[in-house]
């Protein structure tokens, strides 16, 4: 038996033993015993061998026309009598694998490939046709792809870069390359690789097991060559015929190392210099050296080895184009001394320790150098450069502010003289001495419009013009207390009306364009008593301003002007009154301003007696002026009483009375007379305003928080009382 519940399960054909041939296909392998029946009948002895029972093995890419043949399945339940079902599940079972169900056999339906899968796990059950009844329980075997030689090894790149140091010994490691080969590494020789090189001989070499390239050429100098290309080969089936291969090239650079000493191209015969330039540090001239090595092998320092030289030059090394620079350390003489000579010498910066200590060292070499002192015109040269003055901004016009020196350096010592250049001092602001240099103002000096005044003087050579020289001076205004500190800003301060007493409204700084050398210190105060605001200093260039009693009125005054005195701590001391505006406005129970204006006060404070008041007066002036249109319609419609002057003539009356001049005119109207209806109508005289058509009525002033009700109210029915009279007036007399 298999298992406790599958009994007999035989793998035939291709199941083969670890360490063991293949059964005979003839042969049935009792997995339970030592033995083995023929099909005579006889019994055969074996020895013990360590059988995988439970594993199948099968050749990948398969190349035949029919399903490949796995192996069998057989079970001692199975009779032959046709009742036993093998029925297989597992990985690729239907579309990878096939079993007949009767016999157990099971073939492989494509070609298989063991680097995309190894192994298949499956599962084989055998039951009775008849009653569905499980004969054998489920058991787990495996079917192993057996590896073919069909991949050939590859490198992880086809070109590697790799350096190793000139004059290296030979065998020094330069890289390992690595092959790998997708074959199975645990059987047979399909992954077992064989490097060797195909090209780069006999420079380099190549380990044949692990690929490791090495030096095999002494003392290669990168000089002579300096690039190689190296080809090595990976070969699987350990070498053999047949085998697959693949290749990969190493680029192979050598790296320099300081075996090549620094060179004077004419070393015997002296470099020749002539100065014209004659002021320290004045460069004179270069000297080259070549050297065959790059980078920092390469790089050179120059010195000079004679003590003539060391004395009156110096020479530095120009990193960039590796040149030594020679300068002038001491005053040159022509008049003493007109030519110098010395020895330089040039050495590798970076040492190699290989040749440190051999007898002829090859990294420094030696050259004569001449230089010749030629005498020139030259310029004045002032004693400074630059010069820095300092002078206070309150000096006067005329006052001494400094002195400028130049001499001339030929053997001559012509005279020199001094100006200034009036391109940096275009507000003509200093003036110079031409003859002593000695520099004064022309002006006062301000230093809050100006700090620094840079000027330019220039000496020249009396006996020759063209040699000029310019020293930049530079003035420095220091700085005296003369100006007041002021506010830091404006203010726009307010009070609401109901503050209470020793409540902030302003804080208040302040600034001073001058610089004290312990820094500001303001002192704020009041001119004068002030019963409404007081002022708090901090003591940090800050003052408060506060209230000294509660409860303002824009009504009595909505603003009020606060005098502030700042005094600074420098000396003189130096103080200002700046007036601080402070309005009075309208504000929420948090202290928030709602309105300061003055105007939105009239309009806001009136109560609504004060606007019934109004509208009243409005109604009277509109009923007047209706009344006026009405009687003008009326007295347009009266006929007169008399249409012709023949009807006058016939009416006319004879009085023997003496007539009352211009008091009968005006007491009696000659239109009544001709329209008696209008008598009773109008029976007053014309001449006098009648005072009861509009009484004046006195109103009591009215009870307001406003105190501008009743004054609104007064003067609203005075105006209109003043309109009514006017209209009556000119419906009288019209």
């Amino acid at each position: 038996m298999i298992t406790n519940h599958f009994l007999g399960l035989l793998m035939l054909s291709i199941l083969q033993p670890i360490n063991a041939l293949p059964v005979a296909p003839g042969n049935t392998v009792n997995l339970l015993g030592t033995s083995q029946e023929k099909d005579d009948g006889r019994i055969l002895q074996r020895s013990k061998r360590g059988w995988m029972w439970n594993q199948f093995f099968l050749l990948e890419e398969y190349t035949g026309n029919d399903n490949q043949y796995v192996g069998k399945l057989h079970s001692n339940m199975d009779r032959g009598d046709g009742n036993v079902k093998y029925i297989l599940t597992g990985e690729g079972v239907g579309s990878l694998f096939l079993i007949d169900e009767n016999s157990g056999d099971i073939h492989a339906t494509k070609r298989l490939d063991r680097e995309e899968r190894a192994i298949y796990t499956l599962h084989a059950t055998v039951v009775d046709k008849r009653t569905n009844e499980t004969l054998e329980a489920d058991t787990e075997f495996n079917i192993k792809i057996h590896d073919i030689n069909d991949n050939e090894p590859k490198f992880s790149k086809d070109l590697y870069f790799a350096s190793v140091p000139e004059m290296s010994d030979v065998g020094t490691s330069v890289i390992q390359v690595t092959a790998t080969d997708a074959d199975d590494q645990t059987y047979g020789n399909s992954a077992k690789l064989v490097y060797s090189i195909l090209q780069g001989q006999p420079y380099f070499s190549v380990d044949s097991d692990n690929g490791t390239i090495r030096t095999a050429l002494p003392n290669m100098d990168r000089e002579t060559k300096e690039n190689y290309q190296v080809v090595i080969q990976a070969k699987d089936m350990a070498g053999q015929m047949g085998g697959l291969s693949g290749t990969t090239t190493v680029s192979i650079t050598l790296s320099d190392e300081n075996d090549s000493p620094p060179r004077f191209a004419n070393r015997k015969r002296p470099s020749l210099f002539s100065s014209l330039l004659i002021f320290l540090g004045a460069a004179i001239g270069r000297i080259k050296a070549n050297d065959a090595d790059v980078g920092r092998n390469a790089e050179m320092q120059y010195s000079i080895v004679d003590r003539d030289g060391q004395d009156m030059f110096t020479i530095i090394s120009d990193q960039n184009t590796q040149e030594g620079v020679i300068r002038v350390k001491k005053q040159l003489d022509y008049e003493k001394q007109r030519t110098y000579s010395f020895k330089v010498e040039v050495t590798n910066t970076y040492l190699d320790p290989r040749f440190m200590y051999s007898p002829n060292p090859p990294f420094k070499d030696d050259a004569m150098v001449r230089v010749t002192i030629e005498d020139v015109d030259e310029p004045p040269v002032f004693s400074r450069n630059p010069y820095i003055i300092e002078v206070h901004e309150d000096t006067a016009a005329g006052s001494f502010v400094g002195v400028v020196s130049a001499r001339d350096p030929d053997a001559d010592n012509n005279s020199v003289k001094y100006s200034i250049d009036r391109h940096t001092d275009l507000e003509r602001l200093f003036n110079i001495d031409s003859v002593n240099g000695t520099i004064t103002t022309l002006k006062g000096l301000d230093r809050e419009m100006s700090k620094w005044h840079n000027i330019s003087v220039v000496a020249t050579e009396i006996s020759n013009p063209r040699q000029t020289t310019r020293v930049p001076v530079f003035i420095k205004v220091l700085d005296v207390n003369d100006n007041a500190p002021e506010f830091a800003m404006y203010y726009e301060t307010f009070v609401c009306e109901n503050v209470q007493s020793g409540q902030l409204i302003q804080t208040i700084s302040a600034v001073d364009t001058d610089e004290p050398l312990v820094g500001h210190k303001f002192v704020f105060s009041i001119s004068s008593s002030n019963p409404n605001f007081t002022i708090v200093d901090n003591e940090d260039n800050t003052a408060r301003i506060l209230t000294r009693r509660a409860g303002f009125s824009r009504r009595e005054m909505n603003t009020y002007l606060l005098p502030v005195v700042i005094s600074d701590n420098d000396y003189p001391i130096q103080s200002s009154t700046s007036t601080l505006t402070v309005n009075v406005c309208a504000c929420d129970s948090r202290g928030n301003m709602q309105s300061c204006n003055t105007e939105a006060l009239l309009s806001a404070g009136l109560s609504t007696g004060a606007l019934v008041a109004i509208l009243l007066c409005v109604i009277i002036l509109l009923m007047i002026v209706v009344l006026f249109a009405a009687l003008r319609r009326q007295q347009r419609k009266k006929e007169p009483l008399i249409i012709s002057k023949e009807d006058v003539r016939d009416n006319v009356v004879s009085y023997n009375d003496e007539g009352g001049g211009e008091e009968d005119t005006q007491a009696f109207d000659i239109g009544t007379l001709r329209n008696p209806e209008v008598m009773d109508a109008n029976k007053l005289r014309r001449d006098i305003i009648p005072e009861m058509l509009f009484p004046f009525q006195r109103t009591s002033p009215i009870k307001d928080n406003a105190d501008g009700n009743c004054y609104t109210l007064n003067s609203c029915c005075l105006i209109a009382k003043s309109y009514c009279f006017i209209f009556i007036f000119l419906y009288l007399f019209y």
